[in-house]
């Protein structure tokens, strides 16, 4: 994904100024797309400056008023053309995977805390997502685009449970079968080792 191309999918849910685009980021699609207000607001430029949006006139010009943004046609054009190309997935690049690697290599001394403290923030992102879910997404909201939008959060919600038990699992191996802690109750724990 690119950032012009949410920052057009922010826009046609709802026109905002570049504030309101940042606010946004900050609460919905910056749990998988961030941004930083420098680039919200450099981006805003380049797709008004190529046709894509444009700043909605002003009830009362006034210096220093914050603009508001909205899209046009061929911005809607553009992200509905995005939308339906064929993309390859992308190769995972975490740096939490490579220090394991090397820690084959030069020893664990350190590690556990790190994967402790790792774990701790996917169980609070999961628990996050999950008050969201609760909070927005009832069984009466079915409307198509509710269900896509689901659909977006059930997948940071099964990333979230991955990691979390992936990270059980991997503090178990390190650490013994009291590595990990308590998890969360609709998190199974950990397989444990293979038997021989």
């Amino acid at each position: 994904m690119s950032l012009p191309h949410a920052i057009l999918t922010a826009l046609l849910e709802k026109p905002s100024s570049g504030l309101e685009l940042t606010r946004r980021f900050d609460k919905s699609i910056g749990y998988f797309w961030s941004a930083t207000h420098q680039q919200i607001y450099r981006e805003l430029g380049r797709l008004e400056a190529e046709g894509l949006i444009r700043t909605l006139p002003s009830p009362q010009p006034a210096r220093g008023q914050k603009k508001s943004y909205e899209v046009l046609p061929a911005g809607r054009a553009e992200l509905a053309r995005w939308t339906a190309a064929a993309q390859d997935p992308k190769p995972l690049r975490d740096s939490l995977l490579l220090r394991l690697r090397a820690a084959a290599v030069v020893g664990t001394a350190g590690l556990e805390d790190d994967l402790r403290r790792h774990l701790e923030l996917h169980r609070r992102q999961l628990a996050e997502y999950r008050e969201i879910e609760r909070r927005d997404f009832p069984p009466d909201r079915d409307a198509p685009q509710d269900r896509i939008r689901h659909l977006v959060l059930r997948a940071g919600i099964d990333l979230e449970t991955f990691w979390t038990r992936w990270l059980a699992d991997a503090l178990t191996d390190l650490t013994g079968p009291d590595g990990p802690g308590e998890l969360p109750d609709d998190v199974p724990a950990p397989a444990g080792p293979p038997e021989n």
